[in-house]
This record gives structure tokens, C-alpha cells and sequence, in this order.
């Protein structure tokens, strides 16, 4: 089964180290067990624990540090695979414990990306010590605004530096090692980034800004002094190193989706299972049947989709940046569909998802987090938009990329290069994807497809309108959601094609059954926006179609599901 389940786990695509890394995490956490968790949570106890298991098997220093600065150790390289399953596994349990580790990875972003060795080397003997990391980038005024950051770097003479202004809302920044912070040189609009030590005289810890087990802070600089050891990179290197970092830690957002919703859908066919309404059991009644079936295939393609993702992310280069469509989508459309999934249970799990002792009850407040952290939904739909002409019209040629469970060191995610150019970025066809299954709901959305793209063409010929909704963030918006369920389709179908096991005939068709009522639904938003032309209109009529009902389909994947009722619960 291509669900998560820790009861089960034997990960045959793990190399031995990696699967003991991971067997132990899992094991540390069923060994604290649901009620001390829970606990926990509700004291806001930092997880000093966790930590402290981190730091004795050398987790992080396994995990996140690249093969050049692992001192010869075969089994340490920065491995996005299998940084992915550990992302899966930390949020499973809870998203604390995932939020240090991805906040790790944020705050070792722009040390990997430098040219600074000595930062470098320093960077990994602190990983081995079990050191945290936190990033440095947002302010209170500002946000992630990053042309307007006051966090000033003033030169002093003879390499030295003075560094003066406060961050907001930057995890780890209470016990990290190194708080890789962003700013811009006094005096210029160049921009820098430097390695802060929350030990050194003149960093002040403000405040934690929430409420919750995790510190993030809000941390002040006050002349602090600083040299040219301490500068990490400058000008257009330390722009394109904030971004490209987020690059990189965005898309494990998409992963702790996926380990929150699993966990979530496992209590909840459990307790519908068991619980008697009226004489008969929940999952007896046919809604109930439909919502734990529509979250379970939604569910799985999340998976799927990010599975298929990494493949790319691993497989990037200079002359081939597909990842920069791909992995937006991972933190957007998987994590927006990780609170579609926890909607659908709530409503058969009811008000038993509120209950203290249920792990269901920190679900539902977690799964909303993971869309609006590294960057909004809008803000990553913004992103996307741009790929659409190059995507629909414009293929290149590029030899197919394989799937990547092997233990290479992914060493470009720290030699992305400049961020600009974005519209230049070319994919392969789609419709090759397309074009090699038949099911009847595929087929379906092939025929969506088809009227998307006459209404992308038509839209292009009205160029009064076309100039308006340019500008129609709004507009935009809903458009960016039919063109990303294409391309989601299109991954699915790939990771499919490669792994027939884990995707099954009846399972595809059963996801695409979502995927034509999705579509039919954004284009009715896109109907109902007040810059929506007639010919607009009529376009999106014609792309509001109805999924191919089989009954015996439905009933095996109900089978499937069903299945799953006692198969996992966590440790008491």
C-alpha cells in the first residue's frame, strides 16, 4: 500500500541506513505514545526530547548535510527521497516536530548555496553536534516583502561589520546554532546574508510570536559585530540564495500534508467503523462511503503527485528547471488538498474530531497551517501562471526523467543559479501522458483539456480583455487552478505508468472522478468572475462536464478502504 503506515513499515526503496533512521524515528515517537503527545501539545513543551533523539543518532547530520562536507561518511548526503519520508514521518505524528526539521532546512539554505567554506565546515560540525538552524527572512512591517527589509549590515572598516534590526516569525531562532539572516548593507539597496550566532552579545530574543510547542521568533540585533567570516553572500547571490532556499524547503510543506491527513484518515475510518448509528454501522450509510472514499483517492494522489515531483525536483539542472512548476505545486495544490482530505473526514469523523484524547483534534488545526507558510497559495498560484503558454503551447524535448529512490547527492538544489527567466522555462508534452491510458474518467478530462486550451486561445485573440486579466489577480487565480490539475493529472499518469502496482486501474479512474468534478468546478468560478467575457463564458459551460459513474468500481475502491479500519492506531 503506497499509504504511510508505521505498523507496517518496511521501506524496500530505503537503503539500510536510511530505513534504520527512519525505523527509529517511528519508534521514538509510538515509545512517547498519543497521550504524552497530546500533552505536550498542550503545554506548549518545547520538544527538547525529540531534539536530544535527533542529536544522538545524528539525524539532521545525516539527513542535511551534502556528501562534500560529511567528513567520508557514505551515509550522509543531502538525499531529497528520502528527506521527503522522514518529512512524512516527522508530521504523521505532529507537525512540531516536522516545523524544527523544516525550519532546519530553510535556515541551511543559504550556507549550502555560499561560498563560504569556513561556514560551511563549521555548519557541518554543528549537525553533528545535533545542532538546529533557523532562516532569517521575514520582518513584522514587511513580511517576506524582501525589497523592503530594514535588517541593516553597516561596514566598519578592515572586514568588520555592524549589524542592527529585528526579524519576525522565524522558527528556531530560540536554540539555533547559526540564524542565516537577510538584509541589506547600510548605505545601498545591496542585499546580504549572514550568519548570526544567538549566543553572541547584542541578539535579542524577543518573543515566541505563537502559541504553541514551537518557538518562533521575533529575535533583535544590536550592534552586533560581525567580519567578513561571517558573510554568507552578497547582491544578487544572496537574492536568488532566500529564493532558492525556499525552493527547497517549500516543497516538504506538500509532505507534512500528506503525514497529517494519513494519521487523520486512519482514526477516522476506524472510528466510523466501529461506532453503531440507528442499528446500523457508519460506514454503512452511502455519504459516509463517498466522503471516506473521495479522501482516500485524494489522499493517495497527493502522494503520488509528490512522489512524481521529487523524481523531478532530483533530476533538475541548468537546462532543465520543470521542478520550478512542479514543486510550487507540492506546496500548494498538495497541501490545499491535505485540508480537503481532513474536510471530508471531519464530516464522517463529526464531533468526535474534537475530542482532547484524539489525534484528529490537532489535525484540523495543523493541516491549515501548511498552505500559508514559505509563501500563500496565491502567492505560489502567482508563480505557476506563469509557465502556462510554455506548458500548453510551446513543448521542448527532454529525455525522460526516471524514477529517483537512489542515494546520489542532490547537489544542484544548491546551485539553482539566478531566479529570473521563468517564462522562458520549456516542458515536455503533456499529452504524451495523456495519450497512453484510456479510462473513462481520464478520457473525460481529456476533453476538459481540449476546452481549456480553445479557451486560453480565445482569450489571447481578445486583447482588450486579455490586458485586464493580466492584471486580474482574481481572475488569474482561478484560472491557475484548472491549468494546475492538468499538470497534476499528467504527474499522476507518469507515476502510474512507472509503478503499476501502487496505482491501480480502478484506482485512477477513481481519482479522476475527482478531477473532472474539480475542474467543473474552478470553471464555474471562472464563469462567475466579473471580467469574464461571453465567449469566456460559453467556454466554461462547455468545460463543466460529469464524471463517468461505475458502481462496481466504487464498490472495489470502497473494499480497499474499508480494509483499512483496524489497520493502524497509535501507541496510548
Amino acid at each position: 500500500m503506497i499509504l504511510l503506515n508505521p505498523k507496517e513499515y518496511a521501506p524496500k526503496h530505503l537503503d539500510a541506513k536510511s530505513a534504520e533512521l527512519m525505523h527509529k524515528t517511528i519508534a521514538f515517537f509510538e515509545a512517547k505514545g498519543k497521550r504524552k503527545l497530546k500533552s505536550d501539545d498542550r503545554a506548549c513543551v518545547w520538544y527538547a526530547d525529540f531534539l536530544g533523539f535527533v542529536a544522538k543518532e545524528k539525524i539532521f547530520a545525516t539527513l542535511l548535510t551534502p556528501a562534500k562536507y560529511g567528513g567520508g561518511n557514505p551515509d550522509v548526503r543531502w538525499d531529497t527521497f528520502r528527506n521527503c519520508e522522514f518529512s512524512e514521518i516527522t508530521a504523521f505524528y505532529a507537525l512540531h516536530y516536522w516545523y524544527t526539521w523544516q525550519v532546519t532546512i530553510l535556515g541551511l539554505g543559504p550556507i549550502w548555496m555560499s561560498a563560504n567554506e569556513g561556514v560551511k565546515e563549521k555548519t557541518a560540525g554543528l549537525l553533528r553536534g545535533g545542532g538546529i538552524f533557523a532562516f532569517g527572512l521575514s520582518e513584522k512591517e514587511h513580511g517576506a516583502d524582501l525589497y523592503s527589509s530594514e535588517m541593516s549590515l553597516k561596514p566598519a572598516g578592515d572586514g568588520r561589520w555592524i549589524a542592527n534590526g529585528s526579524k519576525y516569525y522565524i522558527g528556531n531562532a530560540n536554540e539555533a546554532a547559526i540564524v542565516s539572516t537577510f538584509g541589506k548593507i547600510a548605505g545601498t539597496e545591496d542585499f546580504v546574508f549572514f550568519a548570526a550566532n544567538p549566543k553572541q552579545s547584542g541578539y535579542e530574543l524577543v518573543k515566541n510570536t505563537v502559541n504553541v510547542q514551537s518557538y518562533v521568533a521575533e529575535y533583535r540585533l544590536r550592534d552586533v559585530a560581525l567580519t567578513d567570516a561571517d558573510i554568507l553572500s552578497k547582491g544578487t547571490d544572496a537574492w536568488d540564495s532566500a529564493l532558492n532556499t525556499v525552493n527547497v524547503g517549500k516543497f516538504n510543506l506538500g509532505w507534512a500534508s500528506i503525514g497529517i491527513a494519513t494519521h487523520a484518515f486512519y482514526e477516522a475510518i476506524h472510528h466510523a467503523s466501529h461506532r453503531v448509528l440507528y442499528g446500523k454501522a457508519v460506514t454503512d450509510f452511502p455519504h459516509v462511503r463517498a466522503l471516506l472514499v473521495d479522501a482516500y483517492t485524494r489522499l493517495v494522489a497527493m502522494k503520488v503527485f509528490a512522489r512524481r515531483a521529487s523524481d523531478y525536483m532530483r533530476a533538475a539542472s541548468a537546462e532543465d528547471r520543470r521542478y520550478l512548476l512542479y514543486n510550487p505545486m507540492v506546496k500548494m495544490k498538495v497541501t490545499t488538498q491535505g485540508e480537503e482530505v481532513v474536510n471530508l473526514l471531519w464530516d464522517v469523523i463529526a464531533a468526535k474530531g474534537f475530542e482532547a484524547d484524539t489525534y484528529f483534534e490537532i489535525a484540523t488545526r495543523d493541516i491549515r497551517a501548511l498552505p500559508k507558510l514559505e509563501g500563500t497559495v496565491h502567492v505560489n498560484m502567482a508563480l505557476i501562471v506563469k509557465f502556462m503558454r510554455n506548458y500548453f503551447f510551446n513543448p521542448g524535448s527532454f529525455p525522460e526523467v526516471a524514477r529517483r529512490s537512489d542515494t546520489s547527492d542532490d547537489t544542484f538544489l544548491f546551485a539553482q543559479g539566478a531566479t529570473k527567466g521563468l517564462g522562458k522555462i520549456q516542458f515536455h508534452d503533456f499529452n504524451v501522458a495523456y495519450e497512453s491510458l484510456s479510462l473513462p474518467n481520464v478520457d473525460v478530462f481529456k476533453k476538459q483539456i481540449e476546452v481549456l486550451k480553445g479557451f486560453l486561445i480565445a482569450s489571447a485573440g481578445d486583447a482588450d480583455a486579455a490586458s485586464k486579466q493580466g492584471k486580474d489577480i482574481d481572475f488569474l487565480l482561478s484560472l491557475g487552478e484548472v491549468f494546475t490539475l492538468v499538470a497534476y493529472g499528467q504527474l499522476l499518469i507518469e507515476y502510474r505508468n512507472m509503478n503499476p502496482d501502487d496505482v491501480s486501474d480502478d484506482m485512477l479512474d477513481q481519482i479522476f472522478d475527482f478531477m473532472v468534478r474539480d475542474c467543473s468546478k474552478y470553471a464555474l468560478q471562472l464563469y462567475s468572475k466579473p471580467s469574464s467575457t461571453q465567449q469566456q463564458m460559453d467556454l466554461c459551460q462547455q468545460m463543466i462536464m460529469k464524471p463517468v459513474v461505475n458502481g462496481a468500481r466504487f464498490d472495489r475502491m470502497w473494499n480497499e478502504v474499508h480494509a483499512l479500519r483496524d489497520a493502524y492506531e497509535m501507541t496510548a
